[in-house]
């Protein structure tokens, strides 16, 4: 690592000077504390003695050897402020931790684990005309182990059936909720103490690298969830670490999030330096394919409000970061949660853009689940909440996401937001996630979408994994793999997805029926999509430009999904006029076939 990068934030590889390093016949410790007055380290190779680390040509950077020391060794920092006060701290770098409430560091050998992934990792590509159908998980809660007290699955444990799962469903990609240390079970991960440590609540760096490797092998793309706006206020880690603001503002004005974490201060280049080095530590020492990163708008934003103005140094950094990503990992993918209309989020930093390949399109999951809140009666008077997102669309690089966040706290489950009671909102959310899976965009659905979980997430239970035994959510199941598969099989639905010539409208005035029909193009196909949104059978129709044969590829209400039509094979030619019945709730995807 170069000194003068990682003081002025261009330094992407800080971890492999500080923290705990095998060198020679030694283990080497380096930690950053320039207001500590002084810094001496304990652990299990020295019987937990405080022993003085000292400067080596740095007097910001204290180092430490020891020839005892080895790889699965405990430690901590004990950091002696101006004014005195003896604090333990964790290592900031370290490669592993103990299990909360403990926050010893461990000495971890990250090339323990030996890849096997050459051919997935030479040929793997962001997807911009390939399908990407991401499934979200909290790793802890998808399925509990009974012989653990916690109900948790190491990583090496869930690997097979997690990967069969998402492989046999038809998705493309994982993305893992954080998996990066943190205290308390309840944040999920978003409010990290480890930047480097995968949380030890699954194991160790090791394991985790096993289960990346296999889904490599299995021809599945793993995505990680990433935080470099706020972190945890847990005394024992980056807070005041040095006995003053080192990582966090000064200011609790602009230096606690509305999360109650400290934000982190991207105007000094230690703390950029820091960040990008553990975004591309994830990267490039695990084989994440891309890094989805929390909460951007408070990056763009003081506090994530636009009347507060634009964060200048904050903004740089993301910048420089993404930039520094994109040269180190020409085909991993960044994706920004970003709720703002702020521009250019995924052109490149060349182009003056924030430089990430994907934005999620958040206007367009609250307009789509708002519309289905509605009662039929009332969904004429906002049948453009569903045409609103193709105004916009190619302004960005979208995925369309049903994420945790609409899952908790309330809010409901995407099936439990369904209008109606039990029975009909089943029709409504199979039409719902073909419009979905039809519409432009990548896809993301977070766990237990796929079987019409009705109860909201909770970190401490695994998925209601029980429901498949009634026929409605069984049916749904299958429904949901059918339409991942055919998502999958027909490039019109995801070649050319930022193309405008990939999408047209023939029915986006049928207020009154609730009723919209588009269609998805590439070179190679067209699909016919047709939607009634009502509680009432409708017929809609529009004048082709020649004549043509639609033949029947999908029907959301078939029996064998839970519906009410008999499904049977369906061809039909039209020449001045195509017409489409539609049952209520229902939508239907058609191949077009010119004559």
């Amino acid at each position: 690592m170069n000194l003068y990068d990682f003081y002025t934030g261009n330094s992407f590889d800080a971890y492999d000077f500080f923290g705990a390093h095998k060198e020679g016949e030694h283990i080497v410790f380096r930690t950053y504390a320039p207001n500590a007055k002084a810094v001496n380290i304990i652990g299990s190779f020295n019987g937990w003695n405080e022993e003085p680390m000292y400067h080596e040509g740095n007097d910001q950077v204290f180092v430490y050897r020891n020839g005892n020391a080895k790889f699965g060794d405990m430690y901590k920092y004990v950091i002696y402020s101006q004014n005195g006060e003896r604090r333990e701290h964790c290592d900031p770098y370290s490669f592993g931790m103990e299990l909360r409430p403990n926050f010893s560091s461990y000495i971890v050998d990250l090339s323990a684990h030996k890849f096997s992934d050459e051919k997935w990792m030479k040929t793997r590509s962001k997807n911009y005309n390939e399908p990407m159908n991401i499934y979200e998980l909290h790793l802890g809660s998808w399925k509990n182990n009974p012989e653990n007290e916690n109900g948790w699955f190491s990583y090496s444990e869930i690997a097979d059936e997690l990967i069969k799962y998402v492989k046999d469903n038809g998705y493309t990609h994982i993305e893992f909720m954080p998996l990066s240390e943190h205290p308390a079970d309840c944040s999920w991960g978003y409010q990290n103490t480890g930047f480097f440590s995968p949380t030890s609540r699954y194991g160790t760096a090791s394991e985790l690298q096993e289960l990346i490797d296999k889904c490599h092998k299995a021809g599945i793309g793993a995505i990680i969830d990433f935080v470099p706006v706020h972190f945890a206020v847990d005394g024992y880690a980056l807070a005041k670490y040095d006995g003053t603001d080192l990582y966090e503002y000064p200011s609790s004005d602009v230096g606690t999030s509305e999360w109650g974490s400290y934000n982190f201060i991207h105007s000094r280049g230690e703390v950029c330096s820091f960040l990008q080095s553990a975004a591309n530590y994830w990267l490039k020492e695990f084989h994440f394919d891309g890094i989805r990163m929390d909460a951007i708008s408070r990056a763009i934003y003081w506090q994530g409000e636009p009347t507060r103005g634009e964060n200048g140094n904050t903004v740089n950094f993301i910048k420089t970061m993404n930039a520094g990503l994109h040269r180190l990992h020409s085909t991993a993918i960044l994706i920004a949660e970003d709720s703002t209309s702020y521009p250019k989020i995924t052109a490149p930093v060349e182009y003056d853009g924030l430089g990430f390949d994907y934005k999620w399109d958040l206007g367009w999951m609250n307009d789509t689940l708002n519309y289905f809140k509605t009662p039929p009666a009332e969904r004429p008077y906002h049948y453009h909440k569903l045409t609103f997102s193709m105004a916009y669309f190619y302004n960005e690089l979208y995925i369309l996401p049903l994420s945790h966040d609409e899952n908790v706290h309330g809010k409901a489950t995407i099936i439990q937001k369904m209008w109606g009671d039990y029975d009909v909102k089943f029709p409504q959310c199979r039409a719902m996630y073909m419009y979905m899976y039809t519409h432009p965009g990548k896809k993301l659905n977070f766990m237990g979408n796929e079987i019409a979980q009705f109860r909201e997430w909770d970190e401490t239970k695994e998925q209601d994994w029980s429901l498949i035994k009634y026929p409605l959510h069984d049916s749904f199941r299958n429904y949901m793999k059918q339409l991942n598969k055919i998502y999958l099989k027909h490039a019109s639905l995801f070649d050319g997805d930022y193309n405008s010539v990939s999408f047209k409208w023939h029915v986006v005035d049928a207020c009154e029926q609730s009723c919209y029909v588009y269609e998805r193009s590439n070179i190679l196909e067209s699909i016919i999509c047709a939607f009634n949104f009502s509680d009432k059978e409708q017929t809609v129709s529009f004048k082709p430009e020649e004549k043509l044969c639609l033949t029947e590829i999908l029907n959301s209400d078939w029996n064998e999904f839970g519906g009410n039509t008999e499904k049977k094979k369906s061809s039909k030619t039209f020449s001045k006029e195509v017409k489409i019945t539609l049952q209520p709730f229902s939508g239907r995807i058609f191949k077009k076939t010119v004559k």
